[in-house]
């Protein structure tokens, strides 16, 4: 049970005796005149009067006790909202007969949430503070935070139990300040650019838009499976066939795959499309959103990551085949031979699957050899038309597509092409896929014959692009796993035993 826990026990005790008192323990009328943040900021001018004091100054602050420091007749507490931490100098001769002594003494404590009004005045020690005439109680935590201000240090238990790791760290509040700033920024941009945003199906009758496994469902009232959503993106083209030319969606992806440092199960990102632009367009817009990301976030061009320094005043381009050789070190002379590259990662004791073709033999040398070494902003772009199945083969040269993927620190941020528009082609990679998921990769495209239909009445040349936000913002905060960014990651279920042990 939850509440076997000795020192639950007695918290449960104290907010009954509360009750018997005549004391709501949830109460739920609140008066908070101010935030603790606004206050201090307000009262700054109290360091220059003469008593450093303004009695004539009431407000009323709610928080979090975090600290609680009792000296006979008097107490420091100190209280935190969403905005910052207070000190409040409580003493009995203030507050009303016998509530000093038979209620903040003997049944408020570290973890419960109170409201006090009083007035602002500099201690003796130089910070600014609270002097409390009243002091209620607004909700009793019955379960005991952990010790003062070390926090919550164990990672399973900070993921597990997010809401305890925000009330303890106040960094991890910030860096999910950071996010939703950044999505609501990204949103921002893209209006402000004459993007349409749009919602598309989450549950799809096709697992597609990206090479990768899905999650299965069933839905019952049409009796049929459906698979969560790979990635929006045939279904974004399918809206500019329809005449939308600038689209934009910022919703979740599902992806039945591994986890680690970089994945998780469910993730967020931005696609969107433009008609009558191509990859290199996109490549220009990429870096605006960046300057503008950094300039509404207020950060430096040099982020630290880890042991790593980022300069994002340099953006470059390399081609992905010129990158095996120039970043990776790869011979030069076997990077457009099949035979030879698999010789060369076998004698690296590389791991290669059977029946890999050239273009994927190439993604796994750049996998291995180049990723990593990508510090500063990248595009890798002319990416082999075998593993990139919804891409605008180039021009110039018809077994590369008009493709690049944005790495920063060594981490695929973006992704982006020219859009494949000629149907046939399209059916025919989509053919190319189907077998490939036959011979057994559970990752391979399936066939869409309902958007290959939909090309078929014309899409215009357009370019689209996914951004992982997840990645992005561990990037942007100095965050080295996913779960540090998202609210509630992905866990393995804890057992019986272990649950107990929790919360003993």
């Amino acid at each position: 049970m939850v509440f076997d826990n000795k020192f639950i026990q007695l918290r449960i005790e104290k907010a009954e005796l509360l009750k018997k008192d005549g004391i709501n323990p949830y109460s739920n009328d609140s008066k908070r005149s101010t935030t603790i943040e606004k206050f201090l900021n307000v009262n700054s001018d109290i360091f220059h009067e003469e008593n450093k004091r303004d009695e004539k100054r009431h407000y009323v602050v709610s928080g979090r006790i975090k600290f609680f420091r009792v000296m006979g007749k008097a107490s420091f507490i100190k209280i935190e909202d969403e905005s910052g931490m207070l000190q409040i100098y409580v003493a009995r001769d203030n507050l009303a007969e016998g509530f000093y002594n038979d209620v903040f003494k003997k049944n408020i404590e570290v973890g419960d949430i109170v409201e006090v009004v009083g007035y602002p005045f500099v201690t003796g020690q130089g910070e600014l503070s609270l002097h409390a005439d009243e002091l209620k109680l607004l909700t009793k935590a019955i379960s005991p935070l952990p010790e003062k201000f070390h926090g919550v240090t164990d990672k399973e238990i900070r993921y597990r139990k997010r809401y305890l790791d925000l009330i303890m760290n106040a960094d991890v509040r910030k860096t999910f300040k950071i996010r939703s700033k950044v999505i609501s920024l990204t949103r921002r941009f893209f209006e402000d650019k004459g993007f349409l945003e749009v919602e598309t199906p989450m549950m799809h009758p096709i697992a597609g838009g990206a090479n990768a496994k899905p999650f299965v469902t069933h839905h019952n009232a049409l009796g049929i499976d459906r698979y969560l959503r790979i990635a929006p993106e045939l279904y974004l083209k399918r809206l500019i066939v329809g005449g939308f030319e600038a689209v934009f969606e910022i919703n979740r992806n599902f992806r039945n795959e591994g986890m680690d440092a970089t994945h998780n199960p469910e993730f967020t990102s931005i696609e969107f499309y433009w008609a009558y632009k191509t990859y290199k367009d996109l490549i220009e817009i990429t870096k605006e959103y960046f300057r503008y990301l950094f300039d509404h976030l207020d950060l430096p061009t040099q982020l630290p990551y880890g042991d790593l320094e980022v300069d994002f005043s340099k953006f470059s381009e390399v081609p992905l085949i010129e990158s095996l050789f120039t970043i990776g070190g790869v011979p030069q002379d076997i990077v457009n031979d099949k035979e030879k590259i698999i010789a060369f990662l076998k004698s690296n004791n590389v791991q290669v699957k059977n029946g890999l073709s050239l273009g994927q033999l190439q993604g796994e040398l750049f996998d291995e050899y180049v990723e990593e070494k990508l510090i500063n902003p990248t595009f890798i772009t002319e990416y082999p038309v075998d593993i990139s199945p919804l891409a605008r083969r180039s021009d110039a040269n018809p077994e590369i597509t008009e493709r690049f993927e944005l790495f920063i620190a060594g981490r695929e941020i973006a992704n982006a092409f020219s859009e494949l528009n000629d149907p046939v082609d399209q059916y025919e990679r989509f053919k190319a896929q189907v077998e490939s998921k036959e011979s057994g990769d559970d990752e391979a495209h399936e066939m869409d014959l309902d958007f290959v239909e939909a090309l078929s009445y014309g899409m215009a040349p357009t370019a689209g692009q996914g951004i992982g936000i997840d990645r992005l913002v561990m990037l942007l905060t100095n965050e080295h796993s996913i779960r540090d960014v998202l609210l509630f990651p992905a866990m393995k279920p804890i057992h019986t035993e272990e649950k107990q042990e929790e919360n003993e």
